[in-house]
């Protein structure tokens, strides 16, 4: 007998004495629970036929059937013992996933089994492919018993790993020698000797291994990772996969002929493609995971990783996203649904706001639905209404274009009983009607966002006072320089009474004039591009002049062309919309390009008198328009005080009229002002 012989037959029958050794102590063990029974009676059986594989290994040889057959007993054993671990946790419905794995690699090694019964009835050197295919079945097995025994140490509880450690060990070096001994085998057709040998010796080893492991008495509370489910799935998939593949290509061998290498070629590419196909279909991948999540676990959804994504989405910008378009997707990505769109107050209603992936029609909700969704709180469900089972309330206000836009769920967003908004989701690939774990979960995370909202007004509110709390500090300061200048006037004044005769003296006052009147300019120019006149009582004003002036003074800046007149009258104070058009014209002049000229527009539109002021510039984006164009100290310009339209707007509504504004990015820009149409002037008012 050779040396590798020698040590191949005593390291197995020493694996034996050992494994019957730790199960007759583990036979006589005390302190059996009800929950503790049928671990330990799967760990004996284990440890049991694993004693008989290794004598058969032993006084028979590796080859032989039995022991192949012995073999398999030992993993079958093995793989109840880690199964009846994952039971202890009493959630059968969520361990269906792992459930699945056991069946489908308990089935490959009986498979296995059979495969060696039928060889040894006809002998291998009948059915050639049968050799093959056994070995790649037994590859396959410690592949899929690895897996399992990943999955059984994640599974315990943390505090609990230290009793499973050891045993987590020794499986696995008990299947990975076995993966590196069959791998040897289907490479070189001849078992190799030295691997033999030296998986009697890691048996040998693991043997005391599995004996300090049950006398720590571990708490082997398993907890299942919805990760480590899908993990399982996927190789259970892959190992099917992997196994149709093996038995089609054998019969495509056996029935081709000469050309059975290029027919095997062609299939397999052709189903890899097909199925690689199927599986990038998003529907096929939501449908999957509404299927796993409705059959395999209790509940739907994953608290623990939906909340931690949800965080995520919500703290974690994206690039530049704004948290109104995070807001969207975080609310989206718990139901799988494609698209949203946030809607947020505007004035009684709610009007459109940012939009994540949304494309469809949008409006604004009128007040009745906002009064609603105020005091109730409720979740709307689109296919409700569409079907006229949904609250009357809600069949009467939804707005039409939510219906229109294939909308699926309204979430209203409420924090301390006030409405910040609501984002009505898009339908998901995968259609399916709500249950209550989806309300329940959309309703926490509408007043999740809620609160993000909410803070995020308030901190610009409070940016925003801010702002107006520097202004006036700047003012104060400004204030303490004019008090200076006023008393240096005053001073010059009262000598004045008594040297004004005194040539030297007036031209030191005029001097002194002079560097007052400076320092005064420079001191308004620090409030403010244009100087604010004194408000006179609304009348009836010609338009057309007053735009001729205001351009005359900016032609030498930029070209400007009137359009309109004379006799176009508004009601208005002429110092206030001299401003107003200053502020408007200035803006245009620095948006056009220098070839471009700024036009001003006068009509008359019943009763109304429209001023516009055109340009040629780069535009505004919708979301600038609607969130910061009038609002005070927000400037698209650099050192621009950001006050002009805010003041424009404020100007308006002072004498009774309004501002809109008509851009587009790229298109330019068209600001129209609206005021109250006026009649002829009197002969008093012309004077």
């Amino acid at each position: 007998m050779t040396g590798p012989a020698t040590l191949i037959l005593w390291s197995h029958a020493l694996a034996a004495l050992l494994f019957a050794g730790v199960a007759l102590s583990r036979l006589r063990a005390d302190g059996v629970t009800a929950a503790t029974a049928l671990p330990r009676l799967t760990f004996v059986v284990a440890l049991g036929t694993t004693a008989l594989w290794a004598l058969a290994v032993s006084g028979i040889g590796a080859t032989d059937v039995v022991t192949r057959i012995a073999e398999a007993a030992r993993n079958l054993a093995w793989l109840g013992f880690m199964y009846a671990l994952v039971r202890r946790d009493r959630r059968a419905q969520e361990h269906r996933a792992v459930a699945i794995i056991y069946g489908v690699v308990t089935l490959v090694v009986l498979v296995g089994a059979g495969l060696s019964i039928i060889e040894e009835a006809v002998g291998a050197a009948a059915v050639p492919p049968l050799v093959a295919v056994g070995v790649v079945l037994r590859m396959m097995v410690a592949i899929g018993a690895l897996l399992l025994v990943h999955h059984l140490y994640t599974a315990v509880a943390p505090r609990a790993r230290g009793g499973i450690r050891l045993v987590v060990v020794a499986l696995s070096a008990m299947w990975g020698v076995d993966l590196l001994l069959y791998a040897a085998l289907y490479a070189s057709d001849s078992w190799p000797s030295a691997l033999l040998a030296g998986r009697g010796c890691v048996m040998a080893l693991a043997a005391p291994v599995f004996a300090i492991a049950v006398q720590r008495n571990g708490d082997w509370t398993l907890h299942l990772s919805r990760t480590v489910a899908w993990q399982t799935l996927s190789f259970a998939a892959t190992l099917l996969y992997a196994a149709l593949m093996l038995a089609a290509t054998s019969m495509i061998a056996s029935v081709s002929g000469e050309n059975a290498r290029l027919w095997q070629t062609a299939f397999v590419f052709g189903s890899t493609a097909a199925g690689l196909t199927i599986l990038s279909s998003p529907w096929v991948k939501a449908w999957t995971k509404v299927k796993v999540a409705k059959h395999l676990f209790r509940h739907r959804y994953d608290y623990r990783v939906e909340w931690i994504r949800f965080t995520d989405t919500l703290g974690k910008p994206d690039g530049a996203a704004p948290l109104d378009e995070r807001i969207v997707k975080a609310v989206a990505d718990l139901t799988d649904s494609p698209a949203g769109l946030l809607l947020v107050p505007d004035g009684l209603g709610l009007g459109v706001g940012a939009g994540w992936n949304w494309e469809g029609a949008s409006a604004g909700i009128d007040a009745r639905l906002v009064a609603y969704l105020s005091a109730s709180g409720r979740i709307v469900e689109l296919d409700s209404v569409r079907t006229d089972t949904a609250e009357p309330v809600e069949t009467a206000s939804v707005p039409m274009w939510m219906l229109d836009a294939d909308g699926w769920v309204l979430v209203p967003l409420l924090h301390l009983g006030r409405l910040q908004g609501a984002i009505l989701l898009a339908r998901p690939l995968v259609d399916r009607a709500l249950d209550w774990e989806d309300f329940d979960l959309l309703r926490i995370a509408g007043r999740q966002v809620a609160s993000y909202l909410a803070e995020a007004r308030a901190q610009e509110a409070l940016a925003e006072a801010e702002r107006f709390d520097e202004f006036n500090r700047r003012f104060a300061f400004i204030l303490h320089d004019i008090k200076n200048l006023v008393s240096q006037l005053t001073l010059v004044a009262r000598n004045a009474e008594r040297h004004a005769d005194n040539p030297a003296f007036r031209a030191d006052m005029v001097a002194t004039l002079q560097e007052s009147a400076g320092r005064m300019n420079d001191l308004l120019a620090r409030l403010s591009q244009n100087h604010r006149a004194r408000g006179e009582d609304l009348r009836a004003v010609d338009l057309f002049p007053l735009a001729e002036q205001v351009a005359a003074r900016r032609r030498s800046q930029h070209p400007i062309v009137v359009i309109g007149t004379p006799g176009v009258l508004a009601q208005a104070d002429p110092a206030r919309l001299e401003q107003l058009l200053g502020h408007l014209v200035q803006n245009a002049i620095e948006a056009s390009p220098p070839t471009e000229p700024v036009t001003i527009s006068l009509v008359t539109e019943g009763q109304t008198v429209v001023l516009s002021v055109i340009d040629q510039g780069c535009g505004m984006t919708p979301a600038f328009l609607r969130d910061q164009l009038f609002k005070p100290f927000v400037s698209s310009k650099p050192g621009g005080f950001g006050i002009g339209a805010f003041e424009a707007k404020q100007l308006a509504e002072a004498m009774g009229g309004t501002v809109a504004v008509d851009s587009r990015s790229g298109d330019g820009t068209i600001f129209r002002v609206m005021l109250p149409a006026a009649r002829a002037l009197t002969l008093d008012q012309a004077a």
